[in-house]
């Protein structure tokens, strides 16, 4: 990346002419190291969403029902690369410290399926909960969400309707 920069400014303060910016855009998109395997469109001046990993989940929400509270919630979201290049996962985070996930950690080739786990803890929950996993990855866009949501059931047997906390 220093090198592309580098490499751009000396062109750029040596031509002032149409040329040398053709042999910036040259640089910039010739193929090498993991650029040729994955191609991030959201650092590409044109951004091509054609010629990308794309991430089709089997389902972006996961209810649970109704749980007592303490209970770990634990569900396999699925999906499948249906772009044209390998499909890397960076991250696959949650907001809130009771819910955490598991992600490969290897390119998922196009037409290959695999899943990410979300596991949520019901301790210290009650009432309708949703928890929100983003995911991020070499897609476009670059982040796609999944929920799991359900009703938490406190320890005393009660429990609260979802809009119950509206007035």
């Amino acid at each position: 990346m220093k090198k592309v920069i580098f490499i751009s400014l000396i062109a750029f303060l040596s031509c002032k002419n149409d040329k040398s910016v053709e042999k910036i855009q040259e640089i910039r998109t010739q193929p090498g190291g993991n650029a040729e395997m994955v191609r991030n469109p959201v650092s590409m001046d044109n951004v091509d969403t054609v010629n990308v990993a794309k991430i089709s989940f089997n389902e972006m929400i996961y209810d649970f029902g109704a749980v007592k509270e303490g209970t770990i919630i634990t569900h396999r979201f699925t999906f499948k690369n249906t772009g044209k290049v390998p499909l890397l996962i960076e991250d696959a985070r949650s907001t809130c410290g009771c819910t955490t996930t598991d992600k490969p950690s290897h390119p998922i080739t196009p037409g290959d399926t695999s899943s990410i786990n979300v596991i949520f803890n019901t301790t210290n929950k009650e009432n309708f909960q949703v928890k929100h996993v983003t995911i991020l990855a070499n897609t476009y866009p670059s982040e796609t969400s999944v929920s799991v949501q359900g009703q938490i059931i406190n320890k005393n047997g009660k429990t609260q309707k979802p809009d119950a906390n509206k007035e």
